[in-house]
């Protein structure tokens, strides 16, 4: 049930110069960096408290493979804490805010153990570059699905204006502390607690819809709440985290909805009810140790990481690979197989491919990056959203068409999303 929460009056918190230094030293590392450029998102985010819609967090003290893991939460009013917390405010990194679905407002803070993070806010770069994209303005009717910590709330708030802002998440403890943080921020959105795939009719025809986690196809809601002119964003992904897309949807001017999936290095979280596949301790090391995989050369290397939309191809055409992106070389496995592939270049011309289990995975990616190639190595494909509820995406035409059909998750394999051990992907995290 969907339940719009009514925002408390404003609470003052004083800020102090550390916090405006380390806030102007991120944005200026943002836009050093390429993620920013000058504009509203950037004024912004050079105004957006981030102690004051976190004054608690989260940092892991056990290592990532450790069971069960260990986390401190970390409090701005305790001066012991301060310092390693405004490091991560403002270090860009994505920041812990619950764990195993608690209430945030009100907790003590202090070691956890077990379980996992239920919150997060995202890396900044990445969501400035998510804002960028929207082209917030003011007076639009903004939908930002996945509230999280409320930052993307407070900058749709700064330049559309508060009256125009719809906040929603599924975590009614989420949307409690994130309507009395925004209101010491002096913002005042519609705050609604309620499961986003529905979007939220009341506010509905949306100028912009952001959404903060990823999701297997589109919700039929999202395009349908979309205005005329409208722009929608959000994250589109298979079980694996490590090449996510970006689903692109608008509405023109007549009202037809049109839509594209973009290759990209980063995605959210992977939605509540799924979860995705990930490399383990001991299967990382039975492929340091090549345990039973047989070794090939060849001067076929495999295609750059930068051929991003051959890797999402990849992705869902032959589904249930993962990356290890702290790897020096190629590494991918398939979890529920057993079957992976690495791949370490010998000299400027050859490379040592070594595959293991009943599937051959380079020629996955051989026969991936061939069509791909004849299709016209597309880095974005068009996402067909019919109004059956048929979803598939297709680059070119004819006989070299690439294309594949988006489907939902199995509700028999799907548990709660978990953390990703985070040297594995390039993956995000939920805001």
């Amino acid at each position: 049930m969907l339940d719009p929460l009514v925002s408390p009056a404003r609470t003052e918190t004083a800020p102090d110069e550390r916090t405006e230094t380390a806030r102007a030293e991120m944005v200026a590392g943002l836009e050093s960096a390429g993620h920013l450029r000058p504009g509203p998102v950037r004024e912004a985010f050079l105004a957006v408290r981030r102690e004051v819609l976190m004054p608690q967090a989260y940092v892991r003290r056990s290592k990532p493979d450790e069971t069960p893991p260990r986390w401190d939460l970390l409090d701005w009013g305790l001066p012991a804490d301060r310092e390693e917390l405004l490091g991560l405010l403002y270090g860009g990194e994505s920041v812990l805010i619950q764990h195993d679905g608690e209430p945030i407002l009100g907790r003590v803070p202090g070691p956890r153990s077990g379980g996992s993070m239920t919150a997060m806010s995202s890396t900044v770069g990445m969501t400035v570059a998510r804002l960028q994209h929207l082209a917030l303005r003011p007076g639009q009717r903004v939908l930002d699905i996945g509230t999280g910590a409320g930052v993307t709330a407070a900058v749709a708030c700064l330049i559309a204006g508060d009256a125009g802002v719809v906040t929603m998440d599924r975590d009614a403890h989420v949307s409690a502390a994130a309507r009395e943080r925004l209101a010491e921020l002096g913002h005042r959105p519609t705050v609604v607690a309620g499961d986003g795939q529905g979007g939220w009719l009341p506010g509905a025809d949306y100028d912009r819809i952001f959404v903060s986690y990823s999701v297997t196809r589109v919700p039929e809601a999202w395009p349908q709440q979309l205005a005329a002119g409208g722009l929608a964003l959000a994250s589109l992904s298979t079980s694996s985290p490590s090449w996510p897309g970006l689903a692109v949807i608008t509405k023109t001017a007549a009202g037809r909805t049109q839509a594209r999936l973009e290759a990209v290095k980063l995605g959210h979280r992977a939605g509540h009810g799924w979860s995705q596949i990930f490399l383990n301790t001991r299967f990382r090391e039975r492929i340091d140790a090549a345990d039973g995989g047989s070794p090939r050369t060849t001067r076929t290397g495999p295609p750059s990481d930068e051929a991003r939309g051959m890797w999402l191809a990849l992705d869902h055409l032959h589904p249930g690979l993962v990356r290890n992106w702290a790897a020096d070389h190629l590494v991918i496995g398939a979890p529920d197989c057993g079957s992976w592939v690495t791949a370490r270049p010998d000299s400027a011309e050859a490379w040592t491919v070594t595959v293991c289990g009943p599937r051959d995975i380079w020629a996955e990616i051989q026969d991936t990056a061939t069509r791909w190639q004849a299709a016209g190595s597309p880095s974005s494909y068009q996402l067909h959203l019919e109004p059956d509820g048929t979803q598939w995406v297709s680059s070119g035409t004819g006989p070299t068409e690439l294309s594949w059909p988006l489907s939902a998750p199995n509700p028999a394999t799907t548990v709660p999303s978990q953390a990703p051990e985070p040297s594995l992907s390039p993956k995000e995290t939920t805001p």
